[in-house]
């Protein structure tokens, strides 16, 4: 069973309806969440409500058979009873005017998933059925099968704008959901407060969970979910494998940095590698491990603990100048900088970092290797995402790059990837599924200073 919740556009309330379905479900079955595009914040509230990890589907990184592939293997992982993909954005919205590549369209046809469509009915009844209309027809091969409104006044109200959908549009209308001020999620500049920030944040999922209950028909829901058709043949792997040497990958992971994809983990161990978790803000040193891995998170709202943590710091300048592989992303590169709004950081790149009021970059990335380093060989092609509002000023110095950016914005001069020793940092985020060798590569490359 499985079954794509997809908006009309943003801000239609995605996040909160299908997390709370999510845990509404899991009371009777074991779900498995899933979430279009590249998103790291929205997968921590669903895996909260289902209690296990939301895994990223998006066509920009994955081909069809990629995308298939993403989806069984989360199934198979948590043995689940049904999957549900959190759409992104509206359902078309992709990268160009006119193509699927990037949209929540292209995971529901690579998948051959029914679709629930969310739209904000805020004083809409009649114009409801043209908006379901609209969305159904300009795409035929996406079946919209169940329609939630969203934002409904009253129920009076309510049973307007689903009679109006329901006879005029031909779709069902499985859900209404009042405005209740008491189901907003708290947001920041990159989107969503991530879960782990939130206090009582397994409160406030238990409440959409029940406010979903009460107005959602889940039965309805299961019903369309159960009458969809087999998955489309064809699968690809996510990832290279070949590293034989067992080795231990050091990762940030705490309050501070929380984005990863599930996948480059797994991708990871399938490469003889031991995950060791470790917290740049809580911790004292790096721990013995043959590599570091940094990704993004928000440095920048905990730079002052960051600072304070001198003793950390300190060992990461110490691991990297001993000629130790470290692999950071985004918020991993502003820790890894001089400073962050005037806060002392690793300063393994003698450049300060600060956050500006205006966002920087906000793209599918496409990047080329112009250099050979831990992840990468010259010429590789691969693709990620960046989204920040912060820049690193490297002022009138020429640092040595290791990507050249064909698609996207980096740091410097369509350049990313900061390179010193066997470090690399770049504002790129990484999907495996997109760069299937980095594992592959970082793994054959740790702990470098023992070869030498």
């Amino acid at each position: 069973m499985r079954a794509v919740i997809a908006g009309t556009g943003s801000a239609v309330g995605k996040t909160t309806i299908s997390t709370g379905i999510m845990r509404a479900l899991s009371d009777e079955y074991n779900v498995q969440p899933f979430k279009a595009g590249p998103d790291y914040i929205d997968p921590t509230y669903h895996g909260l409500a289902t209690g296990n990890f939301s895994r990223n589907l998006d066509s920009f990184f994955m081909s069809d058979g990629q995308i298939r592939e993403g989806f069984e293997n989360g199934m198979k992982i948590s043995g689940a009873d049904m999957g549900l993909v959190e759409g992104v954005r509206g359902l078309y919205e992709g990268i160009s005017a006119l193509e699927d590549v990037g949209s929540t369209a292209s995971i529901a046809k690579a998948l051959n998933a029914p679709v629930i469509l969310i739209l904000n009915s805020r004083s809409l009844v009649k114009s409801a059925a043209a908006i379901v209309i609209g969305f159904k027809t300009l795409d035929p091969s996406i079946k919209v099968e169940g329609v939630i409104l969203n934002y409904v006044k009253n129920r009076k109200h309510y049973l307007k704008a689903k009679e109006a959908v329901e006879k005029l549009a031909n779709t069902p209308v499985i859900g209404g959901i009042p405005r209740n001020e008491a189901i907003r999620v708290e947001e920041r500049h990159l989107g969503l407060v991530p879960a782990i920030e939130r206090e009582n944040i397994l409160q406030s999922i238990e409440k959409w969970g029940t406010v979903m209950a009460e107005n959602v028909d889940l039965d309805a829901l299961i019903s369309i979910m159960k009458k969809s058709d087999k998955l489309p043949e064809g699968r690809e792997p996510l990832w290279l494998e070949g590293n034989k040497k067992r080795v231990k990958i050091g990762v940030a992971k705490d309050e501070v940095f929380t984005f990863y994809y599930k996948e480059n983990f797994e991708a990871l161990e399938a490469n003889n590698a031991k995950i060791v978790p470790f917290s740049p803000l809580h911790d004292s040193e790096v721990p013995d491990v043959d590599g570091i891995y940094i990704g993004g998170g928000y440095p920048e709202i905990f730079a002052k603990g960051l600072e304070s943590n001198e003793s950390m710091r300190n060992s990461i300048y110490k691991y990297y100048n001993e000629g130790n592989p470290i692999y950071a992303e985004c918020g991993g590169l502003m820790y890894l900088s001089k400073s962050i709004n005037n806060r002392n950081m690793c300063n393994v790149f003698s450049y300060p970092s600060k956050m500006t009021k205006n966002v920087q970059a906000l793209s599918y990335v496409i990047s080329e290797a112009q250099k050979d380093n831990i992840i990468l060989k010259k010429g590789d092609i691969f693709r990620g995402h960046e989204f920040h509002y912060s820049k690193v000023d490297i002022g009138n110095y020429k640092p040595e790059f290791a990507f050249k950016i064909i698609r996207g914005k980096g740091i410097f001069g369509s350049n990313d990837g900061l390179m010193a020793k066997n470090t690399v940092a770049s504002y790129v985020h990484t999907h495996v599924a997109a760069c299937p060798q980095f594992a592959l590569n970082f793994t054959r490359n740790a702990h470098l200073i023992d070869e030498k």
